[in-house]
């Protein structure tokens, strides 16, 4: 075996397999007169076939320029090939190159750099090229061509981000649809990539559309999400009709996670149901199942398509958390913020703790990645109102310049202006929070956080019943997902109402999610004491003094920056009448005369 440095080519071909399901002769005979006709190409600019595959090939160059140069030509002629051929004949070729390292072992070349260049192929838009920006500096001083930066992109099983540049011929779009991104955060720290199959119909011919057109409407929900890719239509409608497993479609569009589904009619009401894949092994992650009348159809579509995207993706983002930690002494930013994500996921106290440090890690790694900001506001505000830190000034100010920070690195994520308007709303700053909240739900209408968020901007301004619809339908389509705690909001809408017992209903559910919740068990108490309950508000108040030895009304109310007055008084006086102390000076005299009286 022999090391050298090399230019490698990697090239298939775009939606091969579903051109052989449709004609497999003639796509066979057609792919391999396409072969021989850039063979000519390759030999011109010095480069050698090291291997043919079943739908494509591996080259390798002793130039980098030379490379790129064949690369060019080759899409060129094909460009001319296809150009007069219908739209389902035409075979368009995606090229990966990239230069470095490779052991040489007979005919044959492996490393690293060949795994690179197998990888750039992937992300290339047909009849075009990707090539790592390693090998485009050295190239670009040699050539006339234009090539587009793509980013930093992270591929599996490579160690470190790989920056792109791509290449298509004049007039073509510079990178594939499905590669263009709703949100600015980096390609790098979006390793999932998910793909929504057309939805089956299983009714007559005539409602074909409806599955069409839900199918397409999801297709745009999941876009809006800044955690992950999503393929474009045309990715993904190719398969369909056909009888193609998951895990074969998943690897020809290089999908993390696949969607599918169908939809059934009877008489004027539809069952759609849903379910989210690991194609790689098989394992369902989720299911649902929504049976409407039919109605207004485009609006009961549009209400399955926000609860389907709703709950599918805080499966994808639970799904990444929870994934295997990759095997490698090298530390990323990202490897950083999906661990501290699992850790956020379980709920505890000391989970949070460690979160806080691997998203302060993350950030150190990266300062520019938004996300891990936005999680770490988060966590700052849910361990004040937990109960489990004690809410400073300082702290206050930290989650504050975190969401701001969050929302001037990615000004086009619906979360980061959530968490924004959170901190506002936190603050009383109610115009602020207002003006966030509502440009969170522009950028993503299907995003429910967005919409909740929006009714505690209604809360703390004393508007309990626009909120309880807000936090109702939030819970409603998602009351998994533990950045946002819908059943205490919902628990204190009714309470500031004077709905006590839905007010227990609410506390009871938020209590189920963490036992500890401390204002769930907070605002228990309190409306126990107004029920006039009293044996049973002790009783609340005691689990609470046990958790949180050290509160008291005082203590707890500094938290609440509600506008309206008479609202921060109701809640003030139930927690008063179920017995929780006023103030430490409170603890400290019924300490003295219970002392005094044993």
């Amino acid at each position: 075996m022999e090391r050298r440095l090399a230019a490698i080519v990697c090239a298939d071909v775009a939606g091969y397999s579903r051109m052989m399901g449709s004609d497999e002769a003639g796509t066979h005979a057609a792919f391999k007169a396409h072969r021989s006709a850039i063979h000519p190409i390759i030999l011109n600019h010095g480069g050698r076939v090291v291997k043919n595959t079943g739908d494509g090939f591996l080259l390798e160059f002793p130039s980098i320029v030379g490379a790129v140069e064949a690369a060019i030509a080759m899409q060129t002629l094909m460009a001319e090939r296809n150009h007069h051929l219908p739209a389902e004949r035409a075979m368009q070729f995606r090229l990966g190159i990239h230069m470095g390292d490779v052991i040489a072992d007979e005919d044959e070349v492996f490393g690293d750099d060949v795994n690179i260049a197998v990888r750039l192929e992937a992300v290339a838009s047909p009849g075009g090229f990707a090539i790592s920006a390693k090998a485009y500096r050295e190239a670009s001083k040699h050539l006339t061509a234009l090539l587009v930066d793509a980013g930093n992109h992270r591929f599996k099983n490579i160690k470190d981000p790989i920056g792109v540049w791509t290449w298509m011929p004049e007039g073509a779009p510079a990178l594939a649809p499905e590669l263009r991104e709703a949100s600015a955060l980096s390609q790098q720290y979006r390793t999932a990539i998910v793909g929504v199959l057309p939805f089956a119909n299983l009714s007559d011919a005539q409602d074909e559309y409806f599955s069409d057109g839900l199918t397409e409407d999801l297709i745009h929900a999941l876009s809006l999400q800044s955690f992950y890719r999503v393929l474009s239509r045309n990715s993904t409608f190719a398969f369909k009709g056909k009888n193609t497993s998951t895990r074969l479609i998943a690897r020809e569009i290089d999908a993390t996670y696949l969607i599918q589904g169908s939809v059934r009619r009877a008489g004027a009401k539809i069952r759609v149901t849903a379910e989210l894949v690991a194609p790689e092994t098989g394992e369902q992650l989720w299911t649902g199942r929504y049976d409407r009348d039919i109605g207004e159809l485009f609006a009961m579509q549009d209400e399955i398509t926000t609860n389907l995207s709703a709950a599918i993706a805080t499966e994808i983002v639970r799904a990444e958390a929870s994934a295997p930690a990759r095997l490698s002494t090298d530390v990323t930013a990202w490897d950083r913020f999906l661990k501290g994500l699992s850790h956020y996921y379980r709920q505890t106290k000391e989970d949070l703790a460690t979160a806080v440090d691997l998203f302060r890690e993350a950030i150190s790694l990266d300062p520019k990645l938004s996300i891990a900001h936005a999680y770490l506001a988060t966590i700052q505000i849910q361990s004040i109102q937990f109960g489990w830190v004690k809410g400073t000034r300082e702290m206050w100010a930290e989650a504050m310049a975190l969401a701001e920070t969050s929302v001037r690195l990615d000004p086009r994520s619906s979360f980061a202006f959530s968490i924004l308007s959170w901190a506002h709303a936190m603050e009383a700053h109610y115009e602020a929070a207002m003006d966030a909240a509502k440009r969170a739900v522009a950028l993503n209408p299907y995003d429910n956080g967005a919409r909740g968020v929006l009714g505690i901007c209604h809360f703390v301004i004393g508007e309990h019943r626009e909120a309880i619809e807000l936090f109702s339908m939030a819970a409603q389509r998602d009351n998994s997902d533990p950045r946002y705690q819908w059943a205490a909001l919902n628990a204190f809408s009714h309470y500031l109402l004077g709905q006590y017992d839905a007010t227990l209903s609410w506390a009871r559910e938020q209590l189920y999610i963490n036992p500890n919740h401390m204002q769930a068990l907070a605002i228990r108490a309190a409306a126990l004491a107004q029920l006039g309950r009293d044996d049973e508000a002790g009783e609340a108040v005691g689990v609470l003094m046990r958790n949180y030895p050290t509160l008291n009304v005082d203590r707890h109310l500094r938290n609440f920056h509600w506008k309206r007055p008479e609202d921060l008084a109701h809640y003030r006086e139930g927690l008063l009448n179920a017995g929780v102390p006023l103030s430490k000076l409170t603890l400290v005299q019924s300490d003295i005369k219970r002392a005094a009286e044993s």
